[in-house]
């Protein structure tokens, strides 16, 4: 056989290869029909019953990785890790850059649970020039240039693997204007600084979205926005981003969020981050009760506006937060195998331990499962909490079904709570 017989069907292989891949993605987009607002694979509504994951040791940090690991570990970890979440009805998980696109993959394959794919978009600094900034300044040509660069690379990347649904940009970076750092802390007053570098950031964020869209056409772009803040702006300069995506803890109910951004934004709306921890700062005992009784409430609320329930009918699901605790949230480089009590930020909305004047909210209680000590193998089993319970029943509801109303769904919430009494004392 001469070379250019071999070279042509070796392109008719490689061609085929690629057809197939190309065949096996998943059509993902955002549409607005006369019900609302949705979130199709294929063509089918789905409703992203989401979680916040990771995979941290006690005795470690935000430094570890666990792909960095054997194979075998990572194996073994996701076994324990990701049988827990499909059992409790969980579709997708939010993981940030990093992850190799093999494990995404194999997530998928094995659990049947997508991964939403997460670039902080310089929310805990970034390296310009060969130096460090700590506040990302978005207005420098040089930051822009470096962050448009990223994320053309990570869709370049993962634009092809299965198992991803969609990109996230940022983590609430509107905080990060004020602070750095990944420890929440309570955020001061707006100034006229502060508004210029925000008008900066989400125009960046919005060419980021024209970037990565002219890339891959296949996969929805979200923000991640802190609450509600800014909101003008991100109409204003966000209009191609396809999702708004905000972490918010507003306590047992989020209010008029939907009704808010239904207002003054035409997107989908996507909780990124929302929970309660299993911490009583008041009692200074683990209160499992509390935490489930909030999270079921919230998730009632993403259900009840989801489309065609006759509320604001933009919510396409969200990310509990999350699934095991951090143990080292607070001070993150300190005391890491001790799992510290203290509370460091507060949450009005939390009447089960707020006190007027002091802080309520346990950064590293936020788990709906408590973490176990590590094997000799860096494995670590978890112990589902009554959130984790109450959650998986809550997720066998399917909001999408027609014969479901917004009280139907109601009804079916008080159930849970009062059938696993988790009513408030």
């Amino acid at each position: 056989m001469n070379s250019k017989v071999m070279k042509y069907i070796f392109l008719l292989i490689l061609t085929a290869c690629v057809s197939e891949r190309v065949i096996e993605q998943d059509r993902v987009e955002v549409v607005l029909s006369d019900d609302g607002h949705h979130l199709l694979v294929n063509g089918e509504t789905l409703m992203i019953n989401g979680m916040n994951w990771d995979y941290v040791p006690i005795g470690e940090n935000y430094e570890y990785s666990l792909w960095e690991q054997s194979d075998a570990v990572i194996q073994e970890a996701l076994e324990g890790e990701m049988t827990l979440l499909r059992d409790m009805g969980v579709n997708t998980i939010r993981q940030y850059t990093g992850v190799p696109a093999k494990w995404i993959t194999y997530i998928y394959e094995n659990y049947g649970i997508y991964t939403m794919l997460n670039h902080s978009f310089g929310r805990y600094g970034l390296t310009v020039n060969g130096g460090w900034m700590a506040n990302t300044e978005y207005g420098d040509p040089a930051v822009k240039e470096l962050l448009l660069a990223e994320v053309s690379q990570l869709v370049n990347e993962y634009k092809d693997v299965k198992g991803v649904l969609l990109f996230l940009l940022g983590n609430e970076n509107n905080y990060g204007l004020f602070w750095g750092g990944a420890e929440t802390e309570d955020i001061p007053e707006v100034d006229s600084t502060y508004l210029i570098r925000a008008r900066a950031m989400y125009q960046l964020f919005n060419e980021a979205a024209i970037t990565m869209k002219a890339i891959d056409d296949n996969h929805p772009i979200a923000l991640c926005n802190g609450d509600l803040m800014f909101m003008d702006m991100v109409v204003e300069e966000c209009q191609d981003v396809d999702i708004f995506g905000t972490n918010i803890y507003r306590g047992v109910s989020f209010g008029d969020t939907f009704e808010q951004i239904k207002d003054t934004f035409s997107k989908p709306v996507l909780f990124t981050e929302f929970g309660a921890d299993a911490f009583d700062a008041v009692r200074k005992v683990e209160d499992q009760t509390s935490q489930a009784y909030y999270m079921v409430s919230n998730w009632k609320e993403l259900y009840q506006n989801a489309a065609g329930k006759g509320k604001a009918e933009n919510s396409i699901g969200g990310f509990t937060f999350q699934f095991s605790d951090g143990w080292w949230k607070y001070e993150q480089t300190e005391n890491l195998e001790i799992h510290d009590e203290t509370a460091s930020w507060v949450g009005g909305g939390y009447a089960f331990d707020f006190v007027k004047g002091e802080n309520n909210m346990n950064e590293e209680w936020f788990g709906i499962c408590a973490k176990g000590l590590t094997n000799s193998k860096g494995i670590y089993t978890l112990e589902p909490r009554a959130a984790y319970y109450a959650l998986q029943a809550a997720h066998q509801i399917n909001p999408y079904n027609a014969d479901l109303t917004s009280d139907d769904l109601e009804n079916l919430f008080k159930d849970i709570l009062e059938n696993r009494q988790l009513l408030p004392r």
